[in-house]
């Protein structure tokens, strides 16, 4: 028989997660039940997506969420889709989720996990088929394991995630995540229902010639900001910004880049969540070899001090960081 008829279609999720148990010997398999939760809530998210423009589910809810931003259909049915799976699988006791105001008490009090989570990022490009994406973090709980989670399990700064990661729905749909020993991406196979080791031990590069940055509101950038993004333009570097921060961070990670999210005067702290975006991907750009910073301080050495915190933020390949903190820090010439 030629081999070549039955080729092997890899390494799926599941195995994946088995094979890596052993990195947490203090899990006993509560934290692999977890991202499997995660993973079955992308698939149904990812099904809903597919649909979308069949069913009358994109556009506006009609209401605002807890940010003051409009939601969308989409929005509403990520933040169920998601908070569902959680309660259902046993092993979270508190969510925090960038549409709700408040904690979110799942029930299930023996649970030994705190996970926040963006349910649905960049959902206003979802009626123009753009990718979008599912961004969440993992941390253990600081309280008593038999009662609710509390605030203070819910604040915890970025270095004490255990796990992270994203889902970017695009012209394929991929899961990204960390648990601290590197970076794995998952292509999902719609005709198997699985996701299957697409981009094993993901490093990104140390330098690379594209910034992400929403230019519009560029009168208002730091000025190092604004000479660094000169200084882009002086050397020929591309303009990449879809409006997705998944999407732009993905694509960065993976070819070379960097993420730009300055402070403006319409938003002096800028705009990004520390706890649903900004921690997690941090914790994702290190691990391949990144860094992540406000503009003088590491993201995830930020002490919470609420749930919907907001902070600049300026992540990517690590030469590219360094050369923006220097031109904020005034120490490199604009040539």
């Amino acid at each position: 028989m030629n081999d070549k008829l039955a080729l092997p279609v890899g390494t799926t999720l599941d195995r994946f997660i088995m094979r890596k148990q052993e990195d947490f010997p203090f899990a006993s398999g509560e934290l692999s039940q977890l991202l499997r939760d995660i993973a079955l809530a992308a698939k149904i998210v990812n099904r809903e997506i597919n649909r979308a423009g069949l069913l009358d589910i994109s556009g506006a809810f009609g209401q605002q969420n807890v940010q003051g931003e409009e939601q969308q259909k989409l929005d509403v049915i990520a933040n169920i889709r998601f908070i569902r799976a959680l309660r259902n699988g046993g092993e979270v006791c508190t969510i925090i989720s960038e549409e709700e105001e408040d904690l979110i008490q799942t029930g299930n009090k023996k649970g030994r996990y705190i996970v926040a989570m963006d349910p649905l990022d960049g959902s206003s490009n979802i009626d123009v088929n753009v990718s979008i994406g599912t961004i969440f973090s993992i941390y253990r709980r600081c309280s008593e394991v038999g009662t609710d989670g509390t605030m203070e399990d819910c604040l915890q700064a970025g270095t004490q995630q255990i796990a992270a990661g994203y889902v970017v729905y695009g012209s394929s749909t991929m899961l990204v995540y960390t648990t601290g020993n590197g970076v794995n991406g998952f292509t999902y196979e719609p005709s198997l229902g699985e996701f299957f080791l697409s981009h094993p031990n993901i490093k990104t590069p140390q330098t690379g010639n594209i910034y992400s940055c929403n230019e519009g509101g560029s009168n208002s950038f730091p000025e190092g900001i604004k000479n660094y993004i000169n200084y882009c333009k002086e050397n020929n570097y591309s303009g990449r910004y879809i409006g997705s921060l998944v999407a732009d961070f993905h694509r960065n990670l993976l070819k070379g880049g960097i993420y730009i999210y300055p402070p403006t005067a319409k938003a002096p702290n800028g705009k990004l969540r520390l706890l649903y975006e900004a921690n997690s991907l941090a914790f994702i750009v290190e691990q391949a070899g990144g860094k992540a910073t406000n503009g003088t301080q590491r993201i995830m050495e930020i002490e919470p001090t609420e749930l919907h915190q907001r902070c600049p933020l300026i992540i990517g390949s690590t030469e590219m960081v360094d050369k923006v903190e220097g031109f904020l820090r005034a120490e490199v010439p604009v040539s």
